[in-house]
């Protein structure tokens, strides 16, 4: 089966509930049955980040492989990373079902599924299972459980696991579905989180991935703090609260975390605020919103060096990773730039 024929079929997957979906896509996804895209992605697309090489900038985010089950097949579709996770220390339910929620009208996502995962025990596991090296770069996303979680403990017992078994790792301090999370954004606790991590000893690239509804005289102390302690980059950005009026589903009452189209305008411009703030010294990540080309190339003219997308191919499928490069190489040939890495920043 190629990437085409299984997002062909995707309108049937739409049929049943949301979670259901996803269950059958990861298990399809683990059976082979998504194909793979053999074709060499464009040499323009290259970035080094991170100290890393990718071969195209384009990686799913945290959320979709939480338990690191389809790592290599989602690889073999053409990503140039995957973020697998959010792993917490010990397995967890997460929240009552239904937790996730089409919003089809308006191509977004809500999610309320709270870090439901199999625990960090399994998915040392299954890093450790896959065959190296592997045709992408791996990161690792890791997160506290909803009960008896000590965050100064709880971190940096979860970046030394899982470093050694993947390229990065990001703390994940911005669900909305984790209740006092997000209050691990204000500058007190981030600084005791993160020398707590003590980035620059772990021997991998840590990540700090953030909400878009921080307030805007937030972000310029998290940028200080994040570069100060050895943080060697930001994602940008996680779902949010907010609703925007434009929003014409049925389903945009649901509480949890809005993802998808709606959040594309709001992520980037605090992507772009985070580039005029960090200049070179963060490698951003860009996340929200991305289902085209045109999309991805916003973001990396915001200041993303990576770019990350979720919502977007829980729509389109397997075959919206090759369309996304071809459109970004495309614009990058209309435009008259060399390389994508020539492109980063250039709009912030």
């Amino acid at each position: 089966m190629t990437p085409a024929f299984a997002s062909a079929l995707m309108p049937l997957m739409r049929r049943v509930d949301a979670e259901t979906a996803h269950g059958w896509a990861l298990a399809a996804l683990r059976a082979g049955l998504a194909g793979r895209d053999a074709a060499p992605d464009d040499p323009a697309l290259a970035m080094e980040a991170l100290g890393l090489r990718f071969a195209n900038p384009l990686g799913l985010a945290a959320g979709f492989d939480k338990d690191a089950a389809a790592v290599l097949p989602l690889l073999r579709l053409g990503f140039g990373f995957v973020e697998a996770g959010t792993v917490t220390p010990r397995p967890q339910g997460g929240n009552p079902r239904p937790r996730l929620f089409r919003l089809e009208e308006d191509r977004a996502v809500i999610n309320r599924m709270g870090f439901n995962n199999a625990g960090l025990d399994s998915f040392l596991a299954r890093l450790r299972d896959l065959p190296r090296p592997l045709p992408g770069v791996l990161g690792a996303n890791v997160g506290v459980n909803k009960e008896g979680a000590e965050p100064e403990r709880d971190y940096p017992m979860l970046c030394r696991a899982v470093a050694p078994l993947a390229d990065y790792v990001t703390v994940n301090i911005s669900s909305p579905n984790t209740p006092g999370l997000r209050d691990l954004q204000g500058e007190d606790r981030l600084r005791a989180i993160l020398r707590a991590v003590d980035a620059p000893a772990l021997g991998k690239p840590v990540l700090v991935k953030l909400a878009p509804d921080l307030a805007d005289d937030a972000l310029p102390a998290l940028v200080e703090l994040c570069v100060g302690q050895g943080v060697a980059g930001l994602i940008i950005s996680n779902t949010t609260l907010a609703r925007p009026e434009t929003l014409r589903s049925p389903q945009r009452g649901e509480a949890g975390g809005l993802s998808g189209a709606p959040l594309l305008e709001r992520s980037t411009a605090m992507l772009r605020a985070a580039r005029r703030l960090a200049g070179p010294r963060l490698v951003l990540v860009g996340a929200g919103g991305v289902a085209s080309g045109a999309d991805a190339y916003a973001k990396v003219k915001a200041g993303a060096s990576l770019v990350q997308l979720y919502s977007g191919f829980a729509y389109g499928g397997p075959a919206l990773v090759r369309r996304i490069k071809d459109e970004l190489a495309a614009l990058l040939r209309r435009d008259g730039v060399a390389r994508l890495a020539d492109a980063v920043g250039v709009e912030a």
